[in-house]
């Protein structure tokens, strides 16, 4: 081919990127450049004293659908299937999730049965608000909050209790804000199709082609909810490392991009601060604001757009306790922001992943602090200290799991606008952006979680496909 593509961004998206042009039959000159020393984004591992494993980042993965295929296709091509720790169907962790409302631990209702039981802390059965949702007519607005559309179909207590939680759980954020057509894609396409959530889910969108593998057939097999690795997820981007220094792609660690410019003869010159590269193309996998300061003047509408894509901060607070039981068994439990608006879950890690608990083996959970206490307590510009943030998450395992003993090892991070927000509207940000894009035909491709999804499996597509248009191998559509 001949052509130099610089991948901005060495977490996952831009890695994944980087994976799928290095395996082109005709594979361009790759080069990913990172601005930390470390690759993986927030995809983070660390090993305890004890060898115990804790996640600072994703510590689990999906393997539903076309998407978690596709992960599971890119381990095993990385000769990672040894290190999948699966959760199967029949496991806890795969059955019991909890809400923590009024003070005490509820168990989410699942199958039929549950469906048609009194289920606190919702004063009804939720068969009620599936009825509910079966005879409400098609929504006219081309976007709703996720709010305003779960009160909508599914009735006041489900939007404050289960998608606020859920909002919060996923993208740290209020479900007052955030977009359900960009948040949720598939529960909006289910009313925009079908009219009803429930029968859009359960007529499904069509048959997708999935990949396969022995994994893939295993996870189907054995009914996954979610797996992890053995030395935790970092072991992938890891390994993404090694294969894209084998395939010849040129690693740039420790290397802050400074500004981006465009050549007389269309090509991208990168600024790297005392040094340059050349660039036929440009694949940006970091955040969105990132990427507004850096382009050049004659993009300045694409970066206006891109500035308005904001996002927010979480602290994770692994913490380990000796001797210690849970009250209940199970994937962890989400807060809603009426009952406590700063701590939004906590992750049960030693139910799903007990492989990783180390020797002797020690009770690990995680601890998720974020929303709107943690929003004020930036905007006063008070101190963030590791203190403050290990307190908090002790007295919520106290509080919502009775661990009244101190823990025997605790970590605390702060991840600063981490989880790119998805407001009302931002469907419209990217079309204006893909529409730039195209109508000045400038050799830019957006990838990561600032535009259709944050979970691990969203960013590796967005990789894929990201690649996909820069190969020309993208199906038309």
């Amino acid at each position: 081919m001949g052509r130099t593509v610089v991948v901005l961004g060495g977490g996952i998206s831009g890695l994944a990127a980087s994976y799928h042009l290095s395996r082109a039959p005709c594979p361009p000159k790759v080069v990913l450049v990172e601005g930390s020393e470390r690759l993986g984004g927030w995809i983070r591992s660390v090993r305890g004293p004890d060898g115990a494993v804790f996640e600072l980042g994703p510590r689990g993965i999906r393997p539903a659908g076309v998407l978690g295929a596709r992960t599971l296709l890119m381990v095993s091509e990385l000769g990672l299937d040894s290190e999948v720790l699966p959760v199967r169907g029949d496991h806890a962790a795969a059955q019991n999730r909890f809400l923590y409302v009024g003070g005490a631990l509820h168990a989410l209702p699942s199958g039929i049965r549950g469906l048609l039981r009194p289920s606190p802390p919702f004063s009804k059965p939720l068969f009620w608000a599936g009825l509910k949702e079966l005879t409400t007519p098609r929504g006219k607005d081309p976007d709703e909050t996720v709010h305003s559309f779960a009160q909508r179909r599914l009735g006041p207590e489900v939007a404050s209790l289960a998608m606020d939680s859920l909002c919060r759980g996923v993208f740290a954020g209020n479900s007052r804000e955030l977009s359900i057509r960009s948040c949720f894609p598939s529960l909006f396409q289910a009313e925009q199709t079908h009219r009803s959530i429930l029968l859009g889910l359960l007529l499904g969108a069509g048959r997708v082609p999935q990949p396969d593998s022995a994994l893939i057939r295993q996870a189907r097999a054995e009914r996954w909810s979610q797996w992890s690795l053995r030395g935790g997820l970092e072991t992938l981007p890891q390994a993404l490392n090694t294969h894209l220094t084998s395939r010849g792609v040129s690693v740039l660690r420790g290397q802050p991009v400074c500004g981006l410019s465009l050549q007389a003869e269309g090509c991208w010159k990168v600024s790297l601060g005392d040094s340059n590269l050349e660039a036929d193309h440009i694949i940006s996998a970091i955040p969105a604001s990132v990427l507004s300061k850096l382009l050049p003047a004659e993009a300045a509408p694409l970066a206006h757009a891109l500035s308005t894509i904001t996002a927010v901060s979480v602290a994770v607070v692994n913490l380990q306790y000796r001797g210690a039981r849970l009250p209940v068994q199970g994937f962890g439990h989400l807060v809603p922001s009426s009952e406590d608006p700063g701590i939004l879950g906590i992750v049960y890690d030693s139910v799903a992943f007990p492989e990783q608990d180390g020797s002797p083996p020690g009770l690990r959970l995680t601890v998720m602090l974020g929303g709107s206490w943690l929003r004020t307590l930036e905007a006063r510009g008070s101190v963030l200290s590791q203190e403050l943030f290990q307190k908090e998450a002790e007295k919520a395992a106290a509080t919502q799991l009775g661990l009244k003993e101190p823990p025997s090892h605790c970590l605390v991070h702060l991840h600063k606008n981490c989880i790119p927000q998805y407001t009302l509207g931002h469907w419209q940000k990217l079309e204006s952006a893909t529409q730039f894009l195209a109508a000045q035909k400038l050799p830019l491709t957006l990838a990561g979680a600032s535009y259709e999804g944050v979970a691990v499996n969203d960013c590796i597509e967005s990789g894929r496909q990201a690649a996909a248009r820069v190969l020309g191998t993208e199906p038309k559509s």
